[in-house]
């Protein structure tokens, strides 16, 4: 089984503070972003309940930051999987959040929650394609995977267009 990590961040839409609900696989890979209004233990539980709808299974372990509202959310939804929540443990998810902030910052924020969302599901998808593991690979693997990588993204978008 897989271990998720879920995280949350904070973004103002239209002058409204809007936080990011964040989870990641092992590998780093997004499986689920939610936008809400609230950060509390209600949000939270709402926040895992779609996740695991999504995935279908509850992962092996949880790892949070030290945000409380995790706690009651593991309790009520998924108290046979182990939780751990330390400083440090988070980084996984953390780092994943980095090119979606770079991205925001690029469009100057985002406007409206609804957009924010689409791009944001369609985004975490799409973003990791072009970003192969440049610490596990030399600079000249590197330079060929992410020239396939540009390829097949040719490929698909044009079989798209003509579609």
């Amino acid at each position: 089984m897989t271990r998720g990590t879920s995280m949350k961040s904070s973004s103002v839409f239209g002058g409204v503070r809007k936080y990011l609900w964040w989870a990641v696989d092992q590998h780093g890979n997004v499986l689920d972003i939610l936008i809400q209004s609230k950060r509390d233990g209600k949000a939270a539980t709402r926040f895992f309940r779609t996740l695991l709808k999504k995935q279908g299974h509850t992962p092996r372990v949880l790892i949070t930051d030290k945000l409380r509202s995790y706690q009651l959310a593991h309790r009520k939804t998924m108290s046979a999987t182990e939780h751990r929540h330390n400083t440090y443990l988070n980084n996984r998810c953390e780092n994943s959040h980095q090119p979606t902030r770079q991205r925001e910052h690029a469009m100057k924020g985002f406007r409206a929650v609804g957009s924010a969302q689409r791009f944001l599901a369609s985004f975490s998808r799409i973003s990791p394609h072009f970003r192969p593991p440049q610490h596990r690979m030399t600079a000249t693997d590197h330079r060929t995977e992410l020239a396939t990588r540009l390829q097949v993204w040719d490929q698909v978008t044009e079989q798209s267009l003509t579609a």
